[in-house]
């Protein structure tokens, strides 16, 4: 099979051949229908966050596939069109029974615990995988984003405890703050979409947000009045705002620490290895709570899926597919930024 592998870190990709897995007793093959590129892989390969496999490593955790073989423990999957959870828990330690099985300490993610899904096939658990009974209308490869940039931030919007007609502020609208906007505006809430780039405020504008603004030409004060006001329109109250820091920059993750307010919920879906200095006794003065959000608990990938193949949030308009045999050069175009859209690696037709 082909695999787009990461070789040493900053150093080219490469496409090369290796055996098809075999599965375990509790493992199942997917023959992969298509992976997204997420910046996880772009910070693996040029950003010097570690992976916890030893290199070369097959990237990739955004998957979705058909079971083409299983192990004695689920051969009821086999044939099954599934999507490989992006974090794959353990099940039966502490946490994963406190429902918090996104951050168990024995799981597994692809693409960093073990070979990804850029790859023609991929051996995975077969506990927590997402049966797909209904497309939608959507091809199978285009659901493999709803593994990351749709169950990432359904998890952060469930546990907020946004409320219909609550005032959501996303602050960063590429990726998985695309779709944040989306989940929490069919949730019920008025979203104010944020960020540095028009083009991606202008993309999203028609797909959940009430007001979108430009932080590139906007002071931080002119941000928080025009959600003032907005708010005030909207009948939403001046505290109790619900903020996703989706970014995963410091400029936006000190943005979005500033919105907070009286009984504001602030969730911190984007990732950065760099430091924000913030001044943490405003929690205290506003009674205010933050909270981090780690991938996506299995249990909540159904429901998530159900939000798209109903409609509810929209795929096709944020995502665009490109041949796997293709992969470095694709990645290479979306670590410089020349790719806007979510790209998805789907393998090459068999000869």
């Amino acid at each position: 099979m082909k695999a787009v592998q990461l070789v040493a870190p900053s150093a080219p990709l490469e496409l090369r051949d290796l055996p098809d897995p075999t599965p375990g007793p509790d493992e199942v093959v997917v023959r992969v229908a298509g992976c997204g590129v997420c910046h996880t892989d772009i910070g693996f390969w040029q950003d010097g966050v570690p992976t916890r496999k030893p290199l070369p490593l097959t990237l990739g955790h955004e998957i979705s596939g058909e079971v083409v073989e299983a192990g004695r423990d689920f051969s009821h999957l086999r044939g099954a069109e599934v999507i490989v959870p992006a974090v794959i828990p353990c099940g039966t330690c502490d946490l994963c029974e406190k429902g918090r099985g996104n951050v168990c300490k024995a799981q597994l993610m692809p693409g960093n615990d073990m070979d990804g899904g850029f790859a023609d096939f991929i051996k995975v658990p077969g506990r927590g995988l997402c049966v797909v009974e209904d497309r939608g209308g959507l091809e199978l490869a285009e659901l493999s984003v709803v593994a990351d940039a749709v169950t990432t931030p359904y998890q952060a919007v469930v546990r907020s405890g946004l409320h219909h007609g609550g005032l959501a502020v996303v602050v960063g609208v590429g990726g998985v703050g695309t779709h944040c906007v989306q989940i929490a505006a069919a949730l019920g809430g008025h979203v104010v979409a944020i960020d540095v780039d028009s083009k991606r405020l202008e993309a999203v504008k028609g797909y959940g947000p009430s007001l979108t603004l430009d932080a590139s030409a906007l002071s931080f004060k002119e941000i928080r009045a025009a959600i003032r006001q907005a708010a005030s329109e909207w009948g939403c109250p001046d505290h109790s705002w619900t903020i996703f820091e989706c970014s995963g920059h410091p400029a936006g993750q000190a943005t979005a620490f500033g919105l907070v307010t009286h009984a504001s919920t602030l969730l911190v879906v984007g990732f950065t290895l760099a430091k924000v200095e913030v001044r943490l006794s405003n929690l205290m003065a506003f009674d205010a709570t933050v909270q981090g959000s780690w991938g996506c608990k299995p249990e909540l990938y159904p429901p998530a899926l159900e939000m798209v193949t109903s409609g509810k949030i929209s795929l096709k308009p944020f995502i665009e597919t490109h041949p796997l045999s293709r992969g470095p050069h694709i990645l290479e175009e979306v670590a410089q930024h020349r790719i806007e859209r979510r790209a998805i690696l789907v393998p090459d037709p068999a000869n």
